[in-house]
């Protein structure tokens, strides 16, 4: 790979405010070679399980050795650890909030420690920042902090195989307004419907050009999970949905023996 280490940033913190430059600020002091990615920074405040979702999504279309800086952290200052961990050659830094549960399977993790004079409510800069850049220089995990063994994990209930139907949730809404299941793309078999909200969602299409102008369909994403969108619209204004709101994909034909579970069974 050319160029320095590459360090991704996720956050809640917008644009409006100087936050972002002055964590950026921090991690080209500490890394001028790194390259600095944003993967959002529009993250709804306090939203974890987004920053979840997003972190999900992302990290491993990266190259092996980047670093991923992701800080949603509506307890910054509080007993709430940080830390940092390493996985499949990648590290992360974030709070002890949850944030990580999607990459902590096989991951070794330290909790970090607070700098002196590290400002309560922007941990970001303080603390996150440094250690991230430290990382992102070679330096090895077990040298920023104590090893760990019970980083917090939490996540949404994964999708569920009810009375012949998979039901799952929508659990990402993007800008364009298509709605992001936690329903995998593989229990779109053959003449299935799906349902939100009680309502069909059109028929099941492979891109969105399949459908006329403000058609709703279903179809199965780019992050491998079932989304409703509409064509040149917007999925949630037309059905009134947001994240939680109940999807399900029905047999067309009431055979439950149709559907895919999402572990593989029947």
């Amino acid at each position: 790979m050319t160029g320095g280490p590459v360090i991704t940033l996720l956050t809640d913190f917008g644009t409006a405010d100087s936050y972002v430059a002055e964590v950026k600020g921090v991690l080209l002091t500490h890394a001028p070679d790194a390259v600095l990615v944003d993967v959002t920074h529009e993250v709804a405040a306090g939203d974890v399980f987004a920053a979840q979702y997003l972190l999900a999504r992302g990290w491993s279309r990266f190259p092996s050795g980047t670093v991923h800086l992701a800080v949603v952290d509506p307890g910054v200052g509080s007993a709430r650890r940080a830390i940092a961990a390493r996985v499949s050659g990648h590290g992360f830094v974030a709070p002890d909030n949850g944030l990580l549960t999607p990459v902590l399977v096989g991951a070794t993790v330290v909790a970090l420690p607070t700098p002196p004079g590290a400002a309560p409510t922007f941990h970001a800069r303080d603390v996150f920042a440094p250690a991230a850049a430290a990382l992102a220089n070679g330096a090895p995990l077990v040298s920023l902090g104590v090893e760990i063994q019970d980083p917090v994990r939490r996540g949404l209930a994964g999708p569920e195989l009810q009375a012949g139907a998979m039901v799952g949730v929508v659990v990402h809404v993007d800008r364009f307004g298509t709605l992001v299941t936690n329903l995998p793309s593989e229990c779109l078999a053959a003449d299935v419907r799906v349902e939100i909200a009680g309502r069909d969602a059109g028929p099941v299409e492979r891109t969105f050009a399949d459908v006329p102008t403000g058609r709703l369909l279903a179809l199965a994403g780019s992050g491998g999970t079932v989304e409703i969108a509409v064509r040149d619209g917007s999925a949630a204004r037309t059905l009134g949905a947001a994240t939680g709101t109940v999807v399900r994909v029905l047999s067309g034909v009431g055979d439950p023996g149709r559907l895919r579970h999402p572990a593989g069974g029947g």
